[in-house]
């Protein structure tokens, strides 16, 4: 299989979502692909003191600054794109921002009005630890934001909201390197795009950034011939994960919860209600994230929850 590279470069990323765009790279099932992102605003070099307007990839970003599309050979509409995160490298430096934008949660905590907060970063990918200009370290646990696929209907559409077919910007914290995120294939030729680096970030994305960093991820990318749900869902190195996008929160706890009880069924060869009684004693619903005007829930699996014996 090929290992291929891509860089940032100007005729390589996109603020969008578009099945109409060509593609910057055409890959075969299983070849590598090198990627290297920059953060979600697309800075070309890094503040020197918070806030600092620094020069940007778009002038007037409308998303997610990301690398792609990149097009799979014999990729069609109705099959199920896998993307193993072979590792995950953040750059050295990166930047975190909450409050001073009027939305819901942050009117109820109270930070809509006034000046943002911003935390500066120095990134040590070889040890693991970041430290912002606060004084405060952190374990990094870097993942990609973003990891989706256009929609199906022609234009160009907002890379910010999360979307049951293709994914996009699940800003799942446990989609981590040795993980392999498995994405309904929505247009042919899949046209995958990436980027969002998060070096570190809690469930939820309260403050609606994690600590944003430039990365560089090694990616494989694959047809899954036998994937075992046709709905977004990933493989961890701890645990199994199904996912539920809406702006009601009961719609996306029962997206994923469905899938969830859809995969433990096909496992262990059980019935709905047997499958939710086990369910209940083993799986972990976590809110994903909370900041792009569209709620995310994972069902969370354990490898070793469930050991299965002779009744």
């Amino acid at each position: 299989m090929a290992e291929h590279w891509l860089e940032p470069d100007a005729g390589c990323v996109t603020d969008v979502f578009s099945g109409g765009r060509a593609p910057v790279l055409t890959v075969d099932p299983g070849d590598t692909v090198v990627v290297r992102t920059l953060d979600a605003s697309g800075h070309l070099s890094p503040q020197r003191t918070p806030g600092e307007s620094r020069p940007l990839m778009f002038a007037n970003r409308r998303g997610h600054c990301l690398v792609g599309p990149i097009a799979v050979r014999g990729a069609r509409a109705g099959q199920v794109l896998a993307v193993e995160l072979r590792s995950m490298r953040p750059d050295d430096w990166g930047f975190t921002v909450a409050g001073g934008r009027d939305n819901v949660l942050n009117r109820r905590l109270g930070v809509a009005d006034g000046a943002p907060s911003w935390l500066l970063w120095q990134l040590d990918a070889a040890t693991g630890v970041g430290i912002n200009d606060r004084g405060f370290s952190v374990r990094l646990a870097p993942f990609l934001g973003v990891v989706g696929l256009p929609p199906a209907e022609p234009g160009e559409h907002s890379t910010i909201p999360p979307r049951t077919h293709g994914g996009g910007n699940i800003d799942c914290r446990e989609l981590v390197a040795g993980s392999t995120l498995y994405l309904p294939i929505t247009v042919d030729g899949a046209l995958l795009h990436v980027g969002d680096g998060h070096a570190a970030q809690g469930d939820g994305e309260v403050g609606g950034t994690a600590i944003e960093c430039g990365m560089t991820t090694e990616l494989v990318i694959d047809i899954a011939a036998d994937a075992p749900l046709d709905s977004i869902h990933a493989i961890t190195p701890v645990s199994r994960i199904t996912f539920g996008f809406s702006s009601d929160l009961n719609e996306a706890t029962g997206d994923a919860l469905d899938a969830m009880l859809r995969w433990m069924q096909h496992l262990f060869k059980l019935d709905r209600p047997t499958a939710l009684a086990l369910a209940s004693t083993t799986v972990d619903l976590r809110v994903t994230q909370v900041a792009n005007q569209t709620w995310g829930v994972h069902a969370v699996l354990g490898h070793d929850a469930i050991e299965q014996r002779p009744a």
